[in-house]
């Protein structure tokens, strides 16, 4: 019995040690019995720091964070039954964000399932299309731990290709699953060199491209996973040799940082209403990079445009095309296409056509009426030290984002979960992203979104994180939508829960400050800024108010 034990032990540093050896450092492990061996090794290993999240849905988001930031693979531990499946929104944000997890549920061995055996569900390919890869493994004490180094290896290989992304590894074990003697083995595993050639474009492409281009009137877009290390300053020097506006996502990492911003574009989503506008600035052609902007005054655009040339380019080879669009799609990393194009030299555009963004950006920032988010943005932006974190939460929250932040030279990296763009798991990741970064991490989500994940705030309390939560009493984005007139609206689609919160954050041992007026966010923000540790400041916003701010704002911009 004790050498069953002793070889689950084996079997599950094997596992770990192999993860170890290609880079991974980050395990998240939720309490189970049937998990003791991974749990083990993971506590046992030098190159793995253990996170301990009791709630499986909270773990899975806080991984995700864990992941996101460091652009590398966390490893998930839990038990067998219903614990994995707690993961499954994570799983599906990972999926289509292409955030590397590697996902370890225990489970129970073969003679245990189809019986009733209690805690003992079918977890073979749990997450179907959602995962890279599904590997099912034999118990430890029935094979060669050689096998469990393989399929570490291949799971890893798969979790960190070109289209990254979590893989799903079950590991049944046998009882005994506590060995008698503890001993620590040696890391053993040899190091998994990490590279990727660049992926460049074919010179043809290119000279379609620059032909497409050339002396025509044209937009580059660059939407949420844009381009990897050096894209910013590529494509914006681009952008300038091209004389075309660069419309940047607020998750693009175009917005901010010490590259040039010169063709930048960040107030679209208001003067883009304007129809006289749209009609006077017809683009000739269109250069997407990354997913989708959040505007959809943009995709409104974009879907009507007059562009005869609409390219989409992504390394993966994706056609993240909703608007059906795209004459082409080109297969290749971001910031060598920039350079080749900018290499061909193209005739830039006529003289007045940047212009016309550049002033219609100017006039929109100086139109009157913004509503309090504007003012809540713009002092997250202007406060947070360089290098910090901005994690923002879906439907009103990415939009204030989107709208209010403008651009700047202090680094400053926006990130979302905007791959299903729930509302789901948002404090968890915010968690996560905060211990992983080193610099100052702050998130602004709204109270839906705290709700549906008041148990992060369990994970925060050891960390040094802020989380602003807009309370506009419920999901005010449907405010903005046809939903708003119908009968029931309120419980039906608004759905308020009332929680003081608080008295959430004295339930979670979180620092707590109430904002009633956006004038008062500055001071509130300043305060948390020269303070440690988990802070909540919650911002009243009267939504009716705010409503018509927005209305009257937009009105303003487009005349």
């Amino acid at each position: 019995m004790t050498d069953i034990a002793a070889r689950n032990l084996q079997w599950a540093w094997t596992l770990i040690d192999t993860f170890a050896a290609a880079g991974v450092r980050e395990a998240v492990i939720s309490p189970g019995s049937r998990s003791t061996p991974l749990v083990l090794a993971c506590e046992r290993h030098p190159a793995v720091r253990t996170w301990i999240q009791v709630d499986e849905r909270c773990a899975g988001f806080f991984a995700l964070g864990l992941a996101r930031v460091e652009r590398r693979p966390a490893i998930l531990i839990c038990t067998s039954g219903t614990a994995p499946a707690h993961w499954y929104p994570a799983v599906i944000e990972a999926s289509e964000s292409a955030v590397p997890l590697l996902l370890l549920s225990a489970d129970r061995p073969p003679e245990l399932h189809d019986c009733g055996a209690n805690q003992t569900i079918n977890q073979r390919r749990l997450f179907g299309v959602h995962v890279r890869d599904f590997h099912d493994l034999p118990p430890a004490d029935s094979a060669d731990p050689a096998i469990a180094r393989q399929l570490a290896t291949q799971a890893w290989s798969e979790c960190t290709g070109l289209r990254a992304g979590p893989v799903h590894l079950n590991v049944p074990f046998r009882e005994p699953l506590v060995p008698s003697s503890l001993q620590t083995p040696q890391p053993s595993a040899s190091h998994l060199p990490v590279s990727r050639t660049r992926q460049k474009p074919r010179p043809e492409q290119i000279s379609d491209l620059t032909h497409a281009m050339n002396g025509r009137r044209g937009l580059i877009v660059c939407g949420w996973d844009s381009g990897e290390e050096g894209f910013a300053g590529a494509v914006s020097g681009l952008a300038e040799q091209l004389r075309c506006p660069l419309l940047a996502d607020p998750l693009s990492g175009v917005r901010f940082g010490n590259h040039s911003r010169n063709a930048a574009i960040s107030r679209y989503d208001a003067f883009l209403r304007n129809k006289g506008f749209v009609a006077r600035h017809q683009p000739e052609w269109v250069l997407r990079f990354g997913a989708m902007p959040v505007s959809k005054a943009l995709g409104n655009y974009l879907q009507g445009c007059e562009a005869t040339d609409f390219v989409l380019i992504d390394v993966t080879g994706r056609r993240l095309d909703p608007l059906r669009r795209a004459t082409a799609l080109v297969t290749c990393d971001a910031v060598p296409l920039c350079e080749a194009v900018a290499a061909a030299n193209p005739e830039p555009a006529q003289e007045g056509w940047l212009e016309g963004f550049i002033e219609a950006e100017q006039r929109s920032a100086l139109a009157a009426h913004k509503p309090p988010e504007a003012r809540i943005v713009r002092e997250l932006v202007d406060q947070l030290p360089p290098g910090s974190l901005l994690f923002s939460g879906n439907s009103t929250a990415i939009r204030e984002i989107d709208s209010w932040s403008g651009t700047a030279a202090k680094p400053l990296r926006i990130i979302a979960n905007r791959g299903v763009s729930g509302i789901d798991g948002n404090v968890s990741t915010l968690a996560g992203l905060a211990a992983a970064h080193a610099q100052r991490s702050v998130g602004l989500i709204g109270d839906l979104a705290l709700y549906h994940d008041m148990n992060g705030l369990l994970a925060a309390r050891e960390l040094d994180l802020i989380l602003v939560v807009l309370n506009n009493g419920g999901g005010g984005i449907f405010g903005y939508l046809p939903q708003a007139g119908l009968a029931g609206f309120e419980r039906n689609w608004l759905t308020p829960t009332g929680l003081d919160l608080e008295q959430v954050a004295q339930l979670y041992a979180v620092s707590y400050r109430r904002v009633d007026d956006a004038e008062e966010f500055a001071p509130a923000l300043a305060a948390a800024l020269e303070h440690h540790g988990p802070q909540l400041i919650e911002v009243m916003i009267d939504r009716a108010a705010s409503l018509e701010a927005h209305r009257r704002y937009w009105a303003a911009a487009a005349r």
